[in-house]
């Protein structure tokens, strides 16, 4: 065979070989890749374009967890939301609605004994998720940190009967008159005629119940009435 020969051989080869290349590369999606491996820890995977390309996927923030259906470096099939985050995360909504769907009634009683940071399965009962409006942190509440109530009952003695008054000492008495019910011995008092309150003072809030001197509603404090104290908040 002569050199001319040879060489027209040669190029019709390559001609055919580079035709093979197009038509694979015109049949193939050029977004599909072929998932090959996962590292050891699970965190890395690499894959291949379908030009041969090998790039490698890696989930971030450690909220993905890469699944493989067989042993580790090998075949991985399934991406999956789980992990644990390794830094502060923030999702800005940006006025979209970010919701859940298919979540289950709760029914069951309110969680008493929930620990700061605790993990599933470590408590009892529910507690109620809340946003920290200073950082956009979610924390969690106790149904009972969120909904208080109170009750305290004193006698009134001889000195109280003398001044016409009695002060009720009632730590974490709501602010609101509304929410807050005094009754002298079980007969309802009217809020701002037979009784005030003092919540300003954190911690040492206090029912005043004073004789009423005129008018149907008219009382006068006696040495033994028993007066209660009910509040809400």
């Amino acid at each position: 065979m002569n050199t001319i020969t040879m060489k027209k051989s040669l190029m019709g080869i390559l001609v055919f070989l580079f035709g093979l290349g197009t038509i694979y590369g015109q049949t193939t999606d050029a977004t599909s890749v072929n998932v090959t491996q996962a590292n050891a820890s699970g965190e890395i995977i690499k894959v291949i374009d379908n030009k041969g390309t090998i790039k490698y996927l890696q989930s971030n923030n450690g909220i993905t967890t890469i699944t493989s259906t067989t042993a580790v470096n090998t075949t991985t099939t399934t991406w999956q939301l789980g992990g644990a985050l390794t830094d502060d995360t923030y999702i800005d909504v940006d006025g979209n609605v970010f919701g859940f769907d298919g979540i289950a009634l709760e029914t069951g009683a309110a969680s008493t004994d929930a620990v700061t940071e605790s993990d599933r399965g470590t408590g009892t009962g529910w507690t109620l998720l809340v946003r920290d409006e200073a950082t956009g942190a979610v924390r969690k509440l106790l149904a009972t940190d969120l909904i208080q109530s109170g009750l305290v009952t004193d006698t009134v003695d001889a000195a109280e009967e003398t001044a016409g008054s009695i002060v009720v000492a009632t730590p974490g008495l709501s602010n609101t008159i509304q929410q807050i019910w005094v009754y002298r011995n079980g007969a309802k008092l009217l809020a701002a005629t037979d009784f005030t309150i003092d919540t300003t003072t954190g911690g040492s809030e206090t029912v005043t119940v004073a004789n009423v001197g005129a008018g149907a509603g008219a009382f006068s404090l006696l040495n033994g009435d028993l007066i209660e104290v009910q509040w809400v908040k």
